[in-house]
């Protein structure tokens, strides 16, 4: 199974060419998206995700530990570290199988985002924490956004004091996904300067059973699970401070490009599961005395969905290539998170009206699938925030 792709890319927006590339699967990676994909069909359902999203973890752990078994939750992290040495490209496989099967298990949140911080932290702290993820033995949750933050990782008031003992961190995190239950919390925090300023910013490893942090739960809007964090003078050792003081910002942005790659992976596998959904769907829903897949004004918008899905796979490989050769990869992560959005809202509402009235009922994954796809769009920036962040690199990048 070797897939030649035809890929679109979008530069700029504006200008647009068309180049032929060898996409091609490494016998591995085939291996590995048929792993997964075939534990999404035997173990997910719209039944399971109903049932997870009334529990108060909103994941299974048993099927978290299966993770750890069968290796997935090492294969970001080198083998020096302990796992598989896996590429950015065996992370997209990974993350768009587990996208088809809207798995609720935290593998972005705690393997991706954290982990992602965690392969770039000290020695001493690589081997404390790195296996027990890959374990499964752990939970991780990343805070960044404040109050009036917006989607700006500079803006930081969250305040971590330098003392004889470490440093007391001070301050409020919002809408920390996978935080109501996390063992560990991946911090920013200010250590010079004021708010939305580039330098001053450090990133803390704080355990979330120290004295002083206070969790507000709260349920996302695709029936996840997340917190508000409170930190009254938390007092973390020395060797919690991850990276080199006030100099976080560049590592932030690597690792969520990163985090937009696996949710660039999910929401293709999202898209693609709609698209099938609706195509079937208007192939048996009759009217009129025949399907309603026959009419012409609905095959055109069906292809129009096609050409969103078509359109995110490109730009995603595009990203995966980028980040595993080390290119642009800012950019055409920016461009990703962009087409991310702008497509993932289209393909949802497409489904849903062609779906009719069903389409929003909990019975459907048709509705689950569009809640998901809303959430990942605002993750980390929306789409005019990218569209930003996009024209900025690019002027950069001209300068």
């Amino acid at each position: 199974m070797r897939r030649n792709i035809t890929l679109r890319l979008v530069r700029g927006f504006s200008e647009s060419y068309r180049c032929i590339v060898d996409f091609s699967f490494t016998q591995e990676q085939i291996l590995l998206q048929d792993s997964v994909g075939k534990f999404v069909d035997a173990t997910c359902d719209v039944e399971r995700h109903r049932r997870l999203s009334k529990t108060e973890l909103a994941y299974d752990p048993a099927v978290w530990r299966q993770f750890a078994e069968l290796g997935w939750l090492g294969v970001p992290f080198s083998e020096e570290q302990g796992g598989i040495g896996g590429t950015a490209v065996d992370l997209m496989v990974i993350c768009e199988a587990l996208g088809r099967g809207l798995l609720r298990e935290p593998f972005l949140s705690t393997v991706v985002t954290c982990g992602g911080f965690l392969r770039r932290a000290s020695p001493q702290q690589q081997a404390r924490y790195i296996p027990d993820i890959i374990a499964g033995s752990s939970q991780w949750a990343f805070a960044c956004a404040e109050s009036g933050s917006g989607y700006n990782l500079a803006a930081v008031d969250c305040r971590a004091e330098p003392e004889a003992q470490g440093y007391r961190l001070t301050g409020a995190k919002l809408a920390v996904l996978n935080g109501h239950c996390a063992d560990y919390l991946v911090v920013s925090a200010r250590t010079a300067g004021t708010s939305r300023d580039h330098s001053g910013i450090s990133l803390f490893i704080v355990d979330a059973s120290l004295p002083g942090v206070a969790r507000k739960p709260f349920c996302a809007v695709d029936g996840g699970r997340g917190a508000d964090l409170q930190f009254d003078g938390v007092l973390v050792p020395p060797d919690a401070l991850l990276g080199v003081e006030g100099e976080a910002l560049p590592l932030l942005e690597s690792v969520i490009d990163e985090a937009i790659l696996a949710m660039g992976g999910e929401a293709l596998g999202a898209m693609q599961v709609l698209l099938d959904a609706t195509v079937q769907y208007t192939s048996t829903r009759e009217q009129f005395g025949q399907p309603i897949g026959k009419f012409q004004a609905l095959q055109h918008r069906m292809a129009d969905m096609y050409l969103k899905v078509e359109e995110t796979r490109s730009l995603l490989y595009d990203a995966a290539i980028q980040l595993q050769e080390g290119g642009e990869s800012a950019r055409a992560c920016a461009a990703l998170k962009v087409k991310l959005a702008e497509a993932g809202k289209f393909v949802s509402q497409e489904a849903v009206q062609l779906h009719g009235g069903i389409g929003m009922t909990d019975e459907l994954i048709v509705g689950h699938h569009f809640k998901r796809l809303l959430l990942l769009s605002k993750l980390y920036g929306d789409e005019d925030y990218y569209v930003q962040r996009y024209i900025e690199l690019q002027r950069r990048s001209a300068a």
